[in-house]
């Protein structure tokens, strides 16, 4: 949806052409809007060698945080495809969302993995110890493997990073997640 008040900064997830990431958040912020895109340090093999190096968490997504004024400004940028829809209308994205994906970024003790599977609803829960205390989130059961679930449904994305249970406790169901 189109922001209504002129000054007003809501979230919104844009999708970029292939391998436009870096570019795009670049020159978004060359021209002072405010962008973010995540991104995560990946070891990556070749035959010859191994190198980290940083990847978009997920591929062809940025974000924004724009007012009214800069909404369309930001669909001029060449690499800038459109803003992800949701019934039509541009995405808002909750701005805890994205404070919490930042956190899950910059937490070294834990793999982040993007994941496109849709779980089913499963206990919520809520980090109690280490890095990302306090964030909130779904407990899923893949693999026989305990993984912390972190849902942004506005871009039908999910984030999953592997947590010892003994990191996390159950919230009373009346409990608002982070999704």
């Amino acid at each position: 949806m189109r922001p209504t008040n002129p000054e007003v900064k809501n979230w919104y997830a844009i999708y970029t052409r292939s391998r436009a990431e870096k570019r795009v958040n670049e020159d978004l912020q060359q021209q002072g809007i405010e962008s973010f895109l995540p991104i995560q340090r990946k070891l990556r093999q070749w035959k010859d060698r191994k190198k980290w190096v940083e990847v978009p968490l997920i591929s062809g997504y940025c974000f924004v945080n724009v007012t009214r004024k800069d909404y369309d400004r930001v669909l001029q940028n060449n690499n800038v495809v459109c803003y992800i829809t949701f019934e039509g209308k541009a995405a808002a994205i909750r701005e805890d969302q994205i404070a919490a994906m930042k956190r899950m970024l910059q937490q070294n003790d834990f793999e982040v993995n993007i994941n496109r599977e849709t779980f089913a609803p499963g206990k919520k829960v809520e980090i109690i110890q280490g890095p990302l205390v306090g964030l909130r989130g779904e407990l899923a059961e893949i693999r026989g493997k305990n993984k912390f679930i972190l849902r942004i449904e506005q871009i039908d994305q999910s984030f999953s990073i592997e947590v010892p249970a003994e990191h996390l406790s159950a919230l009373p169901e009346e409990h608002t997640l982070v999704s």
